[in-house]
């Protein structure tokens, strides 16, 4: 039976104080859950904060991004020994958002997983397709494309710590959402690959998060196909309130 994990990618918001108030509202929110795993991803600069609020609770931190080297001359990077010490146990992996800006290709994505799970964190790797790609019928091809590529030379082991967050680009922050049937249909795909690259028993233990304008109204259709997992949410994890009735929304 595989667990339900509900993160949150905060993205570039919140100032120190605005963060550790959203962290204190969300620790005292889920106090009790025990049938969810819980992050939250704050910017770079409120990890130590946020880190210190959620330390000993049933809360975990995650970083938005990570590089691939230990140390040297990265200028406005970090490696994942540094997130490791302010209290980090996840990271996220290719998100859209960085794919789109920053140019990452699936190559760079895999190099930043592989760093992540060889330092001992837990990785959500990101994969999915632009509106244009879908209406084109090229969704499989772009998400298979990313999930190989992404999954090189990442052992059948440390696939154990990873899960994937399949977020159709076409919902990110644009109030639409993959009806729960185009999501499962999609996720039933990731599966499908996952257990030609390695085999069906570990397909069939891995996690995969929807990710893409889910919200507490939402989030328990989505929840109640058989192929989602959980949710790597945005706009929604910014306020404690929404943010915990979804984790609890999550809950069996």
């Amino acid at each position: 039976m595989r667990r339900a994990l509900i993160a949150g990618n905060w993205k570039m918001n919140c100032t120190l104080a605005e963060a550790a108030a959203l962290a204190e509202g969300v620790v005292s929110g889920v106090a009790g859950v025990e049938d969810v795993d819980i992050v939250v991803c704050p910017t770079f600069t409120a990890l130590e904060t946020v880190g210190k609020i959620v330390a000993g609770t049933n809360v975990a931190m995650g970083s938005q991004d990570i590089y691939w080297e230990k140390s040297g001359a990265y200028t406005g990077e970090i490696s994942p020994d540094m997130l490791l010490d302010v209290g980090c146990s996840y990271a996220i992996a290719g998100h859209s958002e960085r794919r789109q800006y920053m140019a990452e290709t699936d190559e760079v994505v895999n190099r930043k997983a592989r760093a992540a799970l060889a330092a001992g964190l837990k990785v959500m790797l990101c994969v999915g397709e632009t509106l244009e790609e879908r209406e084109a019928g090229k969704m499989e091809q772009i998400v298979e494309r990313a999930v190989v590529g992404g999954l090189a030379d990442i052992s059948a082991e440390e696939i154990k710590s990873l899960s994937v967050a399949y977020e159709p680009i076409w919902a990110i922050g644009t109030g639409k959402t993959a009806t729960p049937q185009q999501a499962n249909e999609a996720h039933e795909f990731i599966r499908k690959v996952v257990g030609r690259l390695y085999s069906n028993e570990v397909a069939e233990a891995l996690v995969i998060q929807y990710g893409g304008s889910v919200k507490p109204s939402n989030i328990s259709e989505l929840m109640a196909e058989p192929h989602l997992d959980g949710a790597l949410v945005g706009g929604a994890s910014l306020k404690a309130d929404s943010f915990v009735e979804l984790v609890k929304g999550a809950q069996g």
